[in-house]
């Protein structure tokens, strides 16, 4: 990775979204799934149904209020169902907990703590994202300290979080056009609204309601649709 610089480009022309076109030599966008909060009682074999529906990047174990032995009782059945689909496993905002699963990796809000951190206690090869809601800045600060990947949202309307930040796409434009980073869009998005984030430079589109709140399998398929057109 290259040494990030104070955003280059400065604002960008407001049309500049819309003349974007995917880059091909960037990997293609990616499926990211996210847990609800509640991952007991039959939810593995829901996770196993979503995962066998199509390709799926990432799997983020996101669980709140309980403590770190009870979620990691929690965490290992469905850890090792993605590691037999060959997905990743990454944990959110708890560093120790990534640490004690053996986890592929784990995903930082901004009060969680610095990525580097985080590397010295996971390792050189564990996969660390960070939020960066609708900040340039945030997300240069986190290429700089290591960040795997990069999150921005919420993009639409979501019941999953609090939204404070609603970023435009072409956030997604001017990072894909600067780093080599993977860039990860969050926040309402569904099989219908999916693609103009593709389009404008999203690595990964990460989901949780639109997955959860219905048929896991159906979903997986439609979002694999859109992702592909």
């Amino acid at each position: 990775m290259t040494q990030l610089e104070q955003d280059p480009l400065g604002p960008l022309a407001p049309d500049f979204a819309e003349q974007f076109r995917r880059d091909d030599r960037r990997p293609p966008c990616q499926l990211y799934l996210i847990s609800p909060l509640d991952v007991s009682g039959g939810f593995a074999d829901r996770l196993i149904r979503a995962l066998d529906a199509g390709p799926v990047a990432a799997f983020q174990f996101r669980v709140k209020g309980i403590d770190q032995h009870k979620a990691a009782a929690l965490a290992e059945p469905l850890q090792r169902i993605c590691a037999d689909a060959e997905v990743a496993f990454i944990v959110n905002d708890d560093v120790a907990l990534a640490k004690r699963l053996g986890a592929d990796g784990v995903h930082l809000g901004q009060s969680d703590g610095d990525p580097r951190d985080a590397r010295a206690a996971l390792g050189p090869t564990a996969q660390i994202g960070v939020t960066c809601h609708d900040s340039r800045h945030l997300a240069m600060e986190a290429g700089e300290a290591g960040a795997d990947y990069v999150a921005f949202g919420a993009f639409y309307p979501t019941t999953t979080k609090d939204v404070r930040h609603v970023p435009d796409p072409v956030i997604l434009s001017w990072w894909a056009t600067m780093f080599e980073i993977p860039a990860v869009a969050i926040g309402g998005i569904t099989p219908d609204n999916a693609r103009p984030l593709v389009e404008a430079g999203a690595d990964f589109i990460a989901v949780c309601n639109a997955v959860w709140g219905g048929d896991e399998a159906d979903a997986v398929r439609r979002f694999g649709e859109a992702i592909a057109r």
